[in-house]
């Protein structure tokens, strides 16, 4: 017996890729906001002083639950912050998803689900889309190990109903049903109000999207009491001082200036209509997005090669291979300038 025997293997999640060529680029790939996150931020760094930095960061931080208390009207003993949404949906897999019955999720998702299920060792079962690539709360009927999904869904854009949420949340007390908001305030209602009836229910939500802070990782998660003392309980047990004191400064300046939260997911929300329209009229059919991007394809066009294309070209998209995905694109949604350059190169493509 050797030593490797007793390795973990994990298939791990794939980023999208950050580019390191010089020169003009275009990223499309990783779901950015292309626009800066509120001045506030930028305030908040000045005030920082340097020398608080030896000392450890508040382990409860304070301030963004605060912040979040606030503008959300949720008190905090309702809330919980992690490390970016990951973190907070990692934590979720470790506090929630220990039973026998297997955890679902849509089959068409967000890929790290599957990784975090093989790391902690948790069963699971996929849960297809239906033939329009939506969440059909009647093909989750029986008992799970939990529930979780992405509102709106990645990669596809799509938006389940408050309605149909409450229907699964409602119709499955037997678990914890997790609904990912990573793209809620680009055109959906939150699942947050129903946290008010269902003790069961967590709500994840992240500054990394609609707050154009990706580069900070903060997240947060809307439950119970009962929740949140359990998700604090099993990060306290291996790391209580995860996260640095200018991500909590800054993000907590962010959350509280909700105008320059929706200055920007306006201007997203209408590039994004303005795109999905012009690519409909050159042929490419997509789902409705309710997201910062568009799950794009054309009959014809083989999603592989106008990829490599693109990425030749140096236009960043998101490919994912597999039956149900290969034949589309994800394109996040840039500035307008950059969305122009990217219908452009479509109009000039003629493929192989």
């Amino acid at each position: 017996m050797s030593w490797e025997d007793n390795l973990r293997k994990i298939s791990p999640y794939v980023a999208g890729e950050q580019p390191k060529i010089k020169g003009r680029i275009i990223k499309l790939n990783t779901n950015e906001c292309p626009y800066p996150p509120s001045p506030d931020v930028a305030r908040a760094l000045k005030e920082l002083d340097p020398s608080d930095l030896r000392l450890y960061p508040d382990p409860e931080y304070t301030d963004i639950r605060l912040a979040l208390s606030e503008v959300y009207s949720v008190p905090s003993n309702r809330i919980f912050v992690g490390v970016g949404s990951d973190d907070v949906l990692a934590t979720s897999f470790m506090a929630f998803f220990n039973g026998q019955r297997p955890v679902v999720f849509p089959d068409v998702t967000y890929s790290f689900y599957r990784v975090w299920c093989g790391l902690f060792r948790v069963p699971y079962r996929l849960i297809p889309l239906d033939s329009d690539l939506k969440i059909d709360p009647d093909d989750y009927k029986g008992e799970w190990g939990g529930i979780l999904f992405p509102n709106p869904n990645a990669p596809t854009g799509v938006l389940m109903g408050l309605d149909r949420v409450e229907e699964l949340v409602k119709s499955h007390p037997e678990c914890v049903v997790i609904c990912d908001e990573a793209y809620i305030d680009f055109g959906g209602e939150s699942a947050l109000s129903l946290t008010d009836r269902y003790e069961n229910l967590l709500v994840v939500q992240t500054t990394s999207k609609s707050r154009s802070l990706a580069g900070l990782r903060v997240g947060w998660a809307f439950g119970s009491e009962k929740l949140i003392s359990c998700l604090s309980d099993v990060r306290n047990s291996f790391n209580s001082y995860t996260m640095n004191r200018p991500a909590i400064a800054c993000s907590a300046a962010a959350i509280r200036d909700v105008e320059s939260l929706k200055r920007n997911t306006g201007m997203v929300i209408k590039t994004r209509e303005r795109i999905a329209s012009a690519l409909s009229e050159m042929g490419f059919d997509m789902p409705e997005s309710s997201a910062n991007f568009v799950f794009c394809g054309r009959k014809g066009t083989s999603a592989q090669d106008l990829f490599k294309a693109l990425r030749n070209d140096g236009i960043f998209v998101r490919y994912f291979p597999g039956d149900r995905t290969g034949e589309r694109l994800r394109v996040s949604i840039g500035t307008d300038e950059d969305m122009d350059e990217f219908l452009k190169f479509l109009g000039n493509y003629k493929g192989d």
